[in-house]
């Protein structure tokens, strides 16, 4: 056994006890660096928290086919028209349409297939906007199915529905503490406004102004330049139609 002075032990516990206070000290930094990352990764405001994407999703339309008939019914060629015309105005690629076969009414959706590429080639689609692909359903007790889809540039948020933290006050969750909105704030609102969005272009830019109505403004000026009465003189049957709220 070594044996030390009154002077070498206690410069020992000196050292020992600075060694303890920067481990110390270094242990609370990195804590508190974490931390501090951690929350500020999430922004406050929920259109940052939870943005609008424009990209590029696949709308589809399901023809059921049953094994003994063969074609479409009135509704079934109402939806491939209506799909045809949304096309012209909104896609992006070549409709796909997914014909099963090797099923109880693969002939069936054979003819069904058929039949909606002659009313797609009628409504305006050309002969090479329609792509067939075959499959196989990996369920046999599910009715197969003919499927037409195709893409389109389409806005979507979230996803939603996300609690990384508790709602309540805790001395865990940080948000409650700073009095800042919970994770999930806003999503709900931000997914349906990119669901009802008509043209995803118009979250990124404006739209061009239309022409004018040149007709209805060369009469304003006329009865501008003239110092008659501008406004709309409405008969009185139109009266009737009007609110009469305020006054």
């Amino acid at each position: 056994m070594i044996s030390r002075t009154p002077v070498e032990y206690r410069r020992a516990l000196r050292f020992a006890g600075a060694l303890l206070g920067l481990a110390t000290a270094l242990g609370a930094c990195t804590h508190t660096d974490e931390v501090v990352t951690t929350t500020a990764s999430i922004p406050d405001d929920y259109r940052l928290r939870h943005p609008i994407a424009i990209q590029e999703a696949n709308r589809s339309v399901v023809i059921f086919v049953g094994q003994a008939r063969g074609g479409l019914s009135a509704e079934q060629r109402a939806d491939v028209m209506g799909l045809a015309q949304v096309w012209l105005h909104e896609g992006t690629g070549a409709i796909v349409a997914d014909v099963p076969v090797g099923t109880p009414n693969a002939r069936a959706a054979a003819d069904a297939f058929h039949e909606a590429q002659s009313l797609l080639s009628a409504a305006g689609v050309p002969p090479r906007g329609v792509t067939m692909h075959q499959y196989h359903p990996s369920d046999p007790r599910q009715l197969a199915t003919l499927r037409l889809s195709y893409p389109k540039i389409t806005a979507v948020a979230g996803p939603c529905g996300l609690w990384p933290e508790d709602l309540g006050p805790s001395i865990k969750n940080k948000g409650y503490l700073d009095n800042k909105p919970y994770y999930n704030f806003g999503c709900a609102y931000q997914r349906n406004m990119a669901a009802m969005v008509d043209n995803p272009a118009d979250l990124v830019q404006p739209r061009p102004e239309s022409p004018a109505y040149t007709v209805r403004r060369t009469e304003g000026f006329d009865k501008y330049r003239k110092g008659t009465n501008t406004a709309t003189t409405y008969s009185e049957a139109d009266k009737a139609k009007l609110s009469d709220t305020g006054k």
